[in-house]
């Protein structure tokens, strides 16, 4: 045999012993296993996943290859180790198995939908891992309120229950802002308490009351009020809608101001009343009412007032008339207007005094009185 037929052997042996052994390394890898109980899971967007995978050397010889995640979505985090120890190469005795711990966490702007991929230990050994997305997710942060609108008088406060969610990954600080009409105040109370801002952990929600109070001379209307809650990196908003129906308020007075007056026993004496809408609402159905001492009459004209518009004013009369026995000195007489949303009161001061007849009278008595005396003394006066 020449030398160069023996070099060409010598390469086809080696060559040979190359392959064996690669075989050999393939055949070991393909008795590497790698196992986990929970191959697919539903989640939500935002939650993480922990997977416990095993792996499991079958074959005589030591298993020392790679070990990666293939195939997850780029917008995903995941993170592989072993104890405490980010892990990417393990080696498993023969017959025996080492736990890895897999965590994969979901981000909260996903679409909904099953999404798959592997672990892969060494050249063959493949893990297929699928997670099922639920719902829609969001990075946006998102503010609501339960019931937008609300309805009341000038004089309430519009309370307002919201939820401000953070739907981004990480810690939020929320700047709280209200655009309400000018005169009107807008309050933000979380946990009971009066805040500008809010601090919400990635994912979570946090409830809000709003107090929306509008100045007392407000008109009736509907109002609109934006709110906001605010970051650096992020924001949200909503409109809030008051309807205001405008408040009550009745005044009555007399045209001069006073309130007193003077009036002889059994005559009559007419003043004039002012009755004034005080309030930015309407008023309907005004009457007129009073309280006199006994057999005194009170009158009105007219009695009762149909509408009095926010604003205005009308003039009523009243005819006050003594009991003709009345005996001189003051007397309170109270008039009131009133309607089942509002009512005014003033109490009028009236001096009695006496008829001048009656005077008259007294001094023709006193001097019929004299003139008797005088003709008595006249006359039995010589005897």
């Amino acid at each position: 045999m020449s030398v160069r037929e023996k070099l060409i052997h010598l390469q086809v042996f080696v060559l040979l012993c190359l392959l064996v052994f690669n075989a050999a390394q393939v055949f070991a890898a393909e008795r590497v296993t790698l196992y986990t109980p929970f191959t697919k899971i539903s989640v939500s967007p935002g939650e993480a996943i922990e997977y416990s995978i095993d792996v499991i050397n079958e074959s005589d010889e030591i298993f020392d290859g790679d070990i990666r995640v293939t195939g997850i979505p780029r917008s995903w985090t995941y993170s592989l180790k072993g104890g405490a120890y980010t892990v990417s190469r393990v080696a498993v005795l023969p017959d025996e198995k080492k736990t890895l711990s897999l965590r994969v966490e979901v981000p909260f702007q996903v679409n909904k939908g099953a999404y798959t991929f592997r672990v892969i230990a060494g050249d063959s050994a493949s893990l297929a891992l699928t997670v099922n997305v639920t719902e829609m997710g969001s990075s946006d942060t998102e503010f609501t309120a339960d019931q937008p609108n609300m309805q009341g008088n000038a004089n309430a406060t519009f309370t307002y229950r919201a939820t401000l969610k953070n739907g981004t990954a990480d810690k939020q600080l929320y700047a709280l802002m209200g655009y309400a009409p000018r005169g009107w105040t807008v309050t933000f109370k979380a946990d009971y308490n009066a805040v500008t801002s809010v601090e919400i952990e990635p994912n979570s929600t946090k409830e809000i009351t709003i107090e929306v109070k509008p100045p007392k001379e407000v008109n009736a209307g509907t109002y609109k009020i934006p709110v906001r809650a605010v970051t650096g990196s992020t924001s949200a908003s909503m409109e809030l809608e008051a309807v205001v129906t405008g408040n009550y308020e009745i005044s009555l007075t007399t045209s001069t101001g006073l309130l007193s007056a003077k009036l002889t026993a059994g005559k009559k004496e007419k003043i004039q009343l002012v009755v004034r809408n005080a309030g930015s609402a309407d008023l309907t159905d005004i009457e007129m009412k009073s309280t006199a001492p006994s057999k005194w009459q009170i009158t009105f004209e007219p009695s009762k007032i149909d509408k009095l518009t926010a604003g205005s004013q009308t003039t009523v009369s009243a005819t006050i008339q003594a009991d003709k026995k009345a005996i001189p000195g003051d007397y309170v007489i109270e008039m009131e207007a009133r309607t089942p949303e509002a009512n005014s009161q003033i109490s009028f001061r009236v001096m009695v005094k006496t008829s001048m007849i009656w005077g008259w009278v007294g001094l023709l008595v006193i001097l019929a009185a004299l003139g008797g005396v005088v003709y008595l003394f006249r006359k039995y006066g010589r005897r």
